[in-house]
């Protein structure tokens, strides 16, 4: 059990757990590699306080260095859905990791959801092939590679017995050659109660299983009763939900998308967060 978990290895979230371990707090923080963030792509970084000239990547290094001194804990993965229970439970992948406060600081989810979706979520839907891929051996299931570990879930699906077939915009690297794989953009689930079909770009794909394999799952997803104003996350000033004991900062919260506003969110969450432990 975690003091706190916070989803997001960005600037909001590492600001927080720097903040929350100097309260000597217990912080998971739980994201995806350090590559796929969209700051250590950026070329130059001039408007940070004291720190100009750097590159994204650099300057993440140096949050990602200061926490690890900090005693924050690291775990690479995606959250794929919570519960609340004696706080909150956590499934990343196939573990499970228990906390009392959430802070949300995972940026901004841009993929909009595919027609049949949501109405199908855990009725053939699904986010996580470890987690629920025992459930469709020897069934024919399709694979929505939108993340850079996409192919290695679907090579597990095919390795456990499921009849995999892979969608996506582009050829993946590392797919089983043995994998069919299919190239296409416009995607929709099928069926009426459960999954029955995946149409792409206009070709029907019969299956009983959909992995949707995406770098994040929307906030909403995994909190459900988490309010929204304009596409963002809804927060007063001290950075609380409308969840008790979730938090959320940065990019999540809305405009300006910028490195300064999220590092100061960030603090102000994990300082709220602090409170709410006590």
């Amino acid at each position: 059990m975690y003091d706190c978990i916070i989803i997001g290895g960005g600037p909001a979230g590492l600001s927080a757990a720097i903040q929350l371990r100097r309260r000597n707090r217990s912080v998971l923080v739980v994201s995806n590699p350090a590559a796929q963030n969209p700051l250590s792509k950026a070329e130059k970084i001039d408007n940070y306080l004291g720190l100009p000239g750097l590159t994204g990547a650099e300057l993440l290094e140096r949050f990602q260095q200061h926490a690890e001194d900090a005693g924050v804990e690291f775990k690479t993965g995606r959250v794929i859905s919570t519960m609340a229970f004696d706080g909150w439970m956590l499934n990343v992948g196939a573990e499970v990791y228990q906390a009392k406060a959430l802070i949300l600081a995972a940026g901004v989810t841009r993929a909009a959801k595919y027609p049949g979706e949501q109405e199908l979520l855990g009725h053939g839907v699904s986010y996580c092939a470890t987690c629920d891929g025992m459930l469709y051996r020897k069934k024919p299931v399709v694979v929505v590679g939108r993340s850079a570990d996409a192919p290695q879930e679907a090579n597990y699906l095919a390795e456990i017995g499921c009849q995999v077939t892979y969608v996506s915009p582009q050829q993946p690297k590392g797919l089983n050659p043995e994998i069919p794989y299919v190239k296409a953009n416009r995607l929709a689930v099928e069926g009426e109660g459960s999954v029955e079909a995946l149409t792409a770009d206009g070709a029907k794909l019969p299956c009983q299983g959909v992995f949707i394999l995406r770098d994040s799952v929307a906030p909403t997803d995994l909190i459900p009763g988490l309010e929204t104003e304009g596409g963002y996350i809804k927060v007063n000033r001290h950075m609380e939900t409308s969840v008790s004991g979730v938090f959320a900062a940065g990019d999540c919260t809305g405009k300006p998308l910028q490195v300064s506003k999220a590092v100061g969110e960030g603090l102000v969450a994990g300082d709220s967060a602090d409170k709410f432990l006590d």
